[in-house]
Parts: C-alpha cells; sequence; structure tokens
C-alpha cells in the first residue's frame, strides 16, 4: 500500500475507537467539563501566558488540549482526520469554549481547509507516529505560524519508541528500530488504554522518526529551534511498568536506568526584516 492507504486504514480504525475512548472513565469528558485541565504546567511554563492568542492545534483528536488552551485564554482552531473525533470535539466545546472551532481535515491537506495564520501553533503526545512524511507536516506547521509567532511540540521521545511496549519485564530491551524509513511498522490493532476489555481486530501502522530527522524538517522549514528540552517521562503509560506521580507524568520506577521518555520543542517563525524582507516571503 502507499502512505495514503496506510492512513486510510488508521482512520478506519481512529473512527471506529473514538466513541468508546470518549465515553471511558480513562478520557473523562464529564470532568472535563466541570473544569477539568489537559495542558501540564510544564507545557504552560514553556509556552508562556497564550490570552488572547490565536492558536491552532494539529492532531487534535477529540480536543480535550485544545480546549484546555482555551480556558487559558487563547482562541483556538483544532484539527483532526477522525470525523468522530471532530464530532467529539464540537460537542464539548458547545459546553467549554463555544468559540473554539474545530475542523475535519487530514494535516497534510488543511492548507486546502484552512487561509490564515496563528500566533501559536502546538501538537503534543502522540502524534507524530501517524505521519508518513516530516517535511510535509514541517512545512504545514510552519505556513501556519504567522511571521513572529511560535511553533510549540511536546511528543513522545524517538528514544522511547526503541523499547519493547508488550512486556510487563522492567527490563528496557530494545526491539524496534530507531531510524525510520518509507515503510511504516504493522502492529495488530490492540484494544486502547481508555477501553482495554473491548476487543480489537485489524492493523495499525506507524513510523519513526529519529529526533535529528525532526529537527531538520522543522528548520528546512523556515522555523528557527529557541529550544529542545528532553524528560525523563511522558504524558501516558506507553509501558506497563511506568508509574505515574503528583506531578501528572508517567516515570520509570526506581532502579531503572533513566532514559528520555519525551521531548518538548519551541520554534519561532522570523518575521519580516523592514527594509530587507518587505514584500517577499521569508520562507
Amino acid at each position: 500500500m502507499d502512505p495514503e492507504a496506510y492512513m486510510a486504514e488508521n482512520r478506519r480504525q481512529w473512527e471506529a475507537w473514538t466513541p468508546l475512548k470518549a465515553a471511558s472513565a480513562f478520557y473523562g469528558l464529564d470532568d472535563f467539563r466541570r473544569g477539568g485541565m489537559r495542558i501540564r504546567r510544564l507545557e504552560v511554563e514553556e509556552v508562556g501566558d497564550v490570552s488572547g492568542l490565536s492558536l491552532l492545534h494539529l492532531q487534535s483528536h477529540v480536543g480535550l488540549d485544545t480546549l484546555s488552551w482555551a480556558r487559558l485564554g487563547a482562541r483556538v482552531t483544532g484539527v483532526d482526520f477522525s470525523a468522530e473525533g471532530t464530532a467529539t470535539a464540537r460537542s464539548l466545546a458547545r459546553d467549554v469554549a463555544p468559540s473554539a472551532r474545530f475542523l475535519c481535515a487530514n494535516v497534510y491537506d488543511l492548507p486546502r481547509h484552512l487561509d490564515e495564520t496563528f500566533d501559536l501553533v502546538y501538537t503534543s503526545h502522540g502524534v507524530l507516529g501517524w505521519l508518513p512524511d516530516l517535511r510535509r507536516w514541517a512545512a504545514v506547521a510552519a505556513r501556519f505560524t504567522a511571521p513572529g509567532g511560535r511553533f510549540y511540540l511536546f511528543e513522545s521521545h524517538p528514544t522511547a519508541w526503541l523499547f519493547d511496549n508488550r512486556t510487563d519485564s522492567r527490563e528496557l530491551a530494545v526491539r524496534y528500530p530507531y531510524f525510520g524509513s518509507g515503510e511504516p511498522l504493522r502492529w495488530r490493532y490492540r484494544s486502547p488504554l481508555a477501553v482495554p476489555e473491548a476487543e480489537a481486530d485489524g492493523w495499525e501502522f506507524s513510523w519513526g522518526h529519529a529526533l535529528g530527522d525532526i529537527v531538520n524538517a522543522l528548520l528546512e522549514a523556515g522555523l528557527v529551534i529557541e529550544f529542545l528540552h528532553e524528560w525523563p517521562f511522558v504524558a501516558w503509560p506507553m509501558f506497563p511498568f511506568l508509574e505515574e506521580r503528583d506531578d501528572g507524568w508517567w516515570h520509570l520506577p526506581a532502579g531503572v536506568p533513566a532514559v528520555p521518555l519525551s521531548f518538548s520543542l519551541l520554534a519561532r517563525k522570523p518575521a519580516p526584516r523592514p527594509g530587507r524582507d518587505a514584500g517577499r516571503d521569508v520562507l
């Protein structure tokens, strides 16, 4: 299959599973309606005050993170390839932030659906592995970042995806390749963490991306990296033996050597320089 066919199969799985996940205690939509917050303190500290800023959330799923930024004062737009996810986000927005906007579109196709730029473009937590082409993704991120605006990514670390995540053993055994290729890894679909008791069928496909490939794709798109931070924790229990701590992150247990499990990156799109870049695209 070509990448579009792989992505179509992933979308089919997401359409089937999103209503079950949205109804689960793991997602906690009712608690979120009552004032919950999905953006963690670290992310807020790294991004800073978003009051009054326009924010585009790429791969927004059911909108929990998107609407958390809205609660912090941003004017938000979320984009996801799942119709079910978009419908859930719109329903949630009616109770949380009626001005929030959600679009159903493949991230690569977004320029055909949206024609504006944003002060902040954001994406996070388990998104890049679903994308076969990082250069196209980075070009879209840069396209929608306003001159002088910022792009922020918080994502699981490529190193973390090396290790076997289908065993309860606390040994970090390398099972998967670090460097990606044109062909995705193929997985027999498992029930999501949100609904582990449900029966699953079918396949899902994901692509590995080295950290250097991620950084270089953004640089090639014309963004300027302001920082890259690596962290020994992650936003969800990607290994069965991770432990959730009071900070809301999932950590390796004591006695297991620390490895990077996630990273955060902030980049800026250069603004035109008066007298030099006026009248032409700096990208």
